[in-house]
């Protein structure tokens, strides 16, 4: 138990590390490159003479800078949030998009983009994040109260997933119709915005998604334990003491606000939550304890990779983000499928 344990906490320092030196990596090297000296009195230069900074040190303390560090959180909560719902449906192809979260965001920020200007609610800055929000918690409600069984009022995790599935559909559908009928500008807004885009990240961004990301994560830790126990079966999680219909409303509801905040503001991601809890697992086994918080490193890691490959490819232009991990964690999913020493 205590070598077991120890090769837990080992891992940890070694993603922590991986992630400082991706993220250095990441604002360092661009459509623009930042050397060391420029990063240095960048930082200077913003707390003391902000009115005399040029413009590549501006480049790297409004854009460069707020975009790595959006990276992390969003990458953070798409991973954690994999984590979770795997552990709670004890079903390793589980991942947000599968109980309806990314799909209703979608639909949220495609109706933003279609009719946002004809009903008069494309005012504000927030509005694309709030619609995406909206949509997100209206999708994931949708998938709870289909799945519900008439005559015991509980939802099964088979019934929860077919309905995610059936949902999901309906939702693409709808982002489909409203590609159809928008105008050019619209459809491509609609088309970038569905496939991932860290182009908009900001400090306020930062601020917002990094709460989000830094509280649902605390509260995920309080119950790993529980979903430690859950993993062995519902009826020997109610015998050791674990309540399991309000276990699963937490965890869901926990899941929609990192998932449903980090999509509002960066689009959808797919494979991040899929591929990451699966990874660990081969490294360190299923124990929440560890899997949880590892998650969250390296899921900061594998966006951070992939956001500096959208940006390094077609230099000084970009690609969607989405078209990058989707590359990229196809054949990494399949892989460890694969693996005959895989296990949950």
């Amino acid at each position: 138990m205590k070598k077991k344990t120890s090769r837990y906490n080992g891992t940890f320092p070694i993603l922590l590390l991986l992630l400082v030196i991706i993220t250095f990596f990441s604002i360092r090297y661009g459509a623009v490159s930042i050397s060391l000296e420029e990063i240095f009195s960048s930082f200077k230069n913003y707390f003391s003479t902000p009115d005399n900074m040029d413009l590549t040190e501006r480049i790297f303390m409004e854009i460069r800078l707020p975009r790595a560090i959006l990276c992390i959180f969003v990458g953070a909560s798409l991973a954690v949030g994999g984590t979770l719902l795997q552990a709670l449906f004890r079903n390793p192809i589980v991942e947000p998009g599968l109980i309806g979260t990314s799909c209703g965001a979608a639909f949220g920020a495609a109706l933003y983009f279609a009719l946002g200007a004809t009903f008069g609610f494309s005012v504000g800055k927030w509005t694309l994040a709030l619609a995406a929000c909206l949509g997100a918690l209206l999708s994931t409600g949708l998938v709870f109260f289909l799945s519900q069984s008439r005559n015991s009022g509980k939802s099964s995790i088979v019934a929860l997933l077919l309905t995610g599935i059936a949902i999901n559909a309906l939702f693409l559908s709808g982002v489909g119709f409203l590609s159809y009928i928008a105008r050019d500008p619209q459809a491509r807004s609609i088309v970038f915005w569905n496939l991932g885009t860290l182009s908009g990240a900001n400090w306020t961004s930062v601020l917002i998604v990094g709460i989000s990301t830094i509280g649902t994560i605390l509260i995920s830790l309080r119950y790993s334990k529980h979903l430690n126990a859950l993993m062995i079966g519902e009826e020997e999680a109610q015998f050791l003491g674990v309540n399991i219909k309000s276990l699963k409303w937490k965890i869901l509801l926990i899941n929609v606000i990192m998932v449903a905040v980090a999509t509002a503001f960066v689009g959808v991601i797919s494979f991040v939550g899929l591929i990451v809890p699966h990874l660990l697992r081969i490294i360190n086994g299923s124990d929440n304890r560890f899997l949880i918080r590892n998650s969250a490193l390296l899921g900061g890691i594998l966006l951070c990779v992939a956001d500096l490959i959208s940006r390094m490819v077609l230099r000084p232009a970009e690609l969607p983000i989405g078209i990058v991990t989707s590359v990229v964690g196809v054949p990494i999913f399949i892989f460890l499928l694969q693996r005959k020493n895989y296990f949950f």
